[in-house]
């Protein structure tokens, strides 16, 4: 800083405005009016100048000095001060997970008796864990809206931002309003998912207490706001569709807020995102409350994670104002509909992205690929829009919300984007049926006493009538027996695992299976049972009438195009070139033929071979395999019989291992194996490994005790001797045919796939 002095005397009476004026002279801060009045003189004088540098703290931004290139996410990550917690969360226990608490810390109590003791524990340690998975699974699948209401308000539940780098390949975070704020509340970017570029905009709660004070709790004031407008107004420009994240109580209603213009500016957002040309997908993954989360939720479609909650008012405030207690939370959150199923039901939620058992917590980083695969999958819908398409869809959206007319017909244009009806199953009474199978009966009797083709078009709709009949019969024996409401369960189960792209647990597989057993042991006693037997048996009858027609039919094709080729000039002429020229040669079998007339005869019958090859492909058969008819091994030793034999042997093996299977130490042994690898999970440590190892060699060697017995390796060593005769035979019979083997014009088999074959 540089500090020149001068006598004051000269400045008294002056004032400030004269002070800034600079004179002429080329003296500055004297005014004209001093200079002259009084003599002046200047007189020379050393001028001291001081400077000193402020020190500064230094960070990383916006480019580190030294970046690692090897960086997760790339080396614009660093372009945000968001970075990973330098220590683990704190676990929170909800209230209604107390119980859960309650299995694990008695888990832990027999885990460290193990440790202690050395005893083997390892029996009630998966009990407990199987205990609890169950419990895990009850809980989280009858959460009340309260219950999803405190998911959403976890203290660990994984941000905006830790979603964010998770599931994009590069990141670079934006800042300001150009205002002079940048509201932290709100956070906004530019990433790419699998090489597409989004605008991304999210509302940022704390991971903990300082964190929390510094975003303001989630909470945007109008600064925040505008900042989401001006990048909404970017991503219009260039062209980048618009993702937005919505987590917030509420935007900050105090009364700086209001001085500034908070109605306004969330206002200003509401007006200008229904004008936008960019596709806008907006994503609940924890609270959305009222016109806060509105303000960047406007959008072409509104996904929420599974215990997200949406709301005008809060549980509490709600409860508060009707019933002047906030402890009637829990009905109120129940009567305001904010749940993420009562919202689809409602059509303001368009899709429900799954959590994990626990919420997203329990697992952020499987939460955050789903999160990814919502937006991949709704921008492929919304990028194939054109913009007027895509603004009509997104007005269609909100012009559609809160018109419920009771019993009203809907008019058929009103029903895009709107939920179908459920179908009704309309079933035929059982004498109308009947009298239709009994008529269809005596129609395929007639064809078959007249050798002509059974009624095709009746046969085939009868059997998709008879199916949709035995569907129905099979959905009421389930009601009847009382097993509807656990193939419902499993059916969300199954559908969730095949969600996250995972292989069936054992488990859910064990209980498929013992439900199938329980529906089977219990169907005789449904009062249906009389009639889906009956529907079933008509079912069977007409479908094997439909595929022996089929065969028929089939078969007819066969054998006309196969006359159609012998029928052809060139290749009559070659046989009978053929035929005169083996008259003339005076041999009596295909062995005592030259060599030369030997090759013309096979090349004739690869020809002809290749020829009906390509006509069965046109007819959309698949030739597995041409055989020649000469007959070389014995009856006895016939391929067929062999294989007779060597399936009736696979069969007793079979029977050997079933009766060990269903041993009760075998099966306690592979229920312990099934829990093991349950518990291992997809990642299992050196430990589980060597136990899962371990229980599968002891049960290999139980099978393989029982398979090993004198009379089955005799029987093998029978086999694989002749085997090797029926090899040796095969290989010689090209080269020396038996004399008695008289010339046969070549025959062609297919394989139909359905043990049968038709051959010409």
């Amino acid at each position: 800083m540089a500090s020149i002095a001068y006598s004051s005397a000269a400045f008294t009476g002056t004032s400030a405005s004269d002070l800034l004026r600079s004179s002429s002279n080329g003296v500055s801060g004297i005014p004209l009016k001093t200079l002259g009045k009084a003599p002046f003189s200047v007189k020379k004088r050393d001028a001291t100048v001081a400077a000193k540098l402020k020190k500064g703290k230094k960070h990383d931004y916006p480019w580190p000095a030294d970046p690692d290139p090897n960086v997760k996410g790339g080396v614009l990550t660093h372009l945000s001060h968001f970075k990973p917690l330098k220590e683990k969360q704190k676990p929170v226990t909800l209230d209604f997970e107390k119980p859960l608490v309650e299995i694990e810390k008695k888990m832990i109590d027999v885990r460290r008796m193990a440790n202690e003791t050395g005893l083997d524990f390892s029996d009630q340690i998966i009990l407990l864990e199987n205990k609890y998975q169950q419990a895990l699974k009850d809980l989280y699948r009858h959460l009340t809206p309260i219950q999803r209401v405190h998911i959403a308000r976890h203290p660990n539940r994984p941000t905006f931002l830790d979603h964010i780098f998770s599931i994009t390949d590069k990141f670079v975070e934006l800042h300001g309003d150009r205002s002079g704020y940048d509201d932290p509340a709100i956070v906004t970017g530019i990433g790419t998912i699998d090489d597409r570029r989004y605008m991304f905009i999210g509302q940022q709660k704390g991971r903990n207490t300082k964190e929390n004070i510094h975003r303001n709790f989630g909470m945007p004031t109008p600064h925040g706001y505008r900042k989401a407008l001006r990048m909404m107004y970017y991503a219009d420009h260039h062209g980048f569709p618009i993702v937005t994240f919505i987590d917030t109580p509420g935007a900050y209603a105090d009364l700086k807020s209001e001085e500034l213009g908070q109605g306004e500016a969330i206002a200003h957002n509401l007006r200008t995102m229904f004008g936008l040309k960019v596709p806008i997908v907006s994503i609940v993954i924890g609270e959305g409350g009222s016109g806060g989360a509105l303000a960047i939720g406007c959008a072409n479609k509104l996904l929420m994670l599974e215990n997200a909650v949406f709301y005008v008012a809060s549980p509490e405030a709600c409860a508060a104002i009707l019933w002047k207690t906030a402890k009637a939370s829990p009905k109120a959150a129940e009567k305001l509909r904010i749940t993420a199923p009562e919202l689809c039901r409602l059509q303001i939620c368009d899709g429900i992205i799954p959590e994990p058992l626990g919420g997203a917590h329990a697992d952020p980083a499987w939460t955050s690929q789903q999160i990814k695969a919502a937006i991949n999958e709704t921008m492929d819908e919304l990028t194939a829009m054109d913009t007027e398409k895509l603004l009509k869809h997104r007005m269609h959206k909100f012009r559609k919300l809160g018109g419920f007319e009771e019993n009203a017909q809907v008019d058929p244009k009103k029903k895009v984007n709107m939920k179908k009806e459920d179908q009704i199953v309309r079933t035929t009474p059982n004498e109308e049926l009947e009298g239709e199978v009994e008529k269809l009966k005596q129609q395929i009797l007639k064809a078959k006493e007249s050798s002509s083709k059974p009624p095709e078009m009746a046969l085939k709709d009868m059997i998709e009538k008879l199916k949709k009949e035995v569907d129905h019969e099979y959905s009421e024996a389930i009601k009847a027996t009382g097993l509807k409401d656990r193939l419902d369960m499993l059916r969300e189960e199954v559908s969730k695992v095949n969600s996250r792209d995972q292989l069936m647990n054992p488990v859910i597989r064990d209980k498929i299976e013992k439900l199938k057993d329980e529906f089977n042991q219990k169907l005789s006693a449904a009062p249906n049972h009389p009639t889906l037997q009956y529907k079933l048996d008509m079912l069977k009858e007409f479908s094997k009438a439909k595929s022996l027609s089929d065969a028929a039919t089939l078969k007819q094709e066969v054998n006309k195009k196969f006359n159609e080729i012998m029928s052809r000039p060139e290749i009559n002429e070659k046989l009978e070139a053929l035929k005169a020229e083996a008259q003339n040669s005076g041999s009596s079998s295909f062995a005592d033929l030259d060599q030369g007339l030997k090759d013309k005869v096979l090349n004739t019958r690869k020809e002809v071979e290749l020829e009906m090859i390509s006509a069965l492909k046109s007819i959309g058969l698949v030739v597995e395999g041409v055989k020649s008819n000469e007959k070389v091994l014995s009856e006895k030793d016939s391929p067929s019989v062999f294989k007779n034999k060597v399936d009736h042997l696979n069969e007793e093996i079979n029977k050997k291992i079933e009766n060990v299977v269903s041993s009760s130490e075998l099966k306690n042994m592979i229920e312990l194996l099934k829990l093991e690898i349950a518990r291992a999970g997809n990642k299992p440590d050196t430990e589980s490994k060597s136990k899962i190892e371990a229980i599968q060699k002891q049960i290999k060697q139980r099978l393989s005790e029982a398979i090993i017995s004198s009379e089955l390796i005799e029987k093998y060593e029978d086999l694989k001797e002749k085997n090797s005769e029926v090899e040796q035979s095969s290989a010689g019979a090209d080269e020396s045919l038996q004399k008695e083997t008289k010339y046969e014009e070549p025959r062609l088999e297919i394989n139909l796939g359905a043990n049968s074959s038709f051959a010409q």
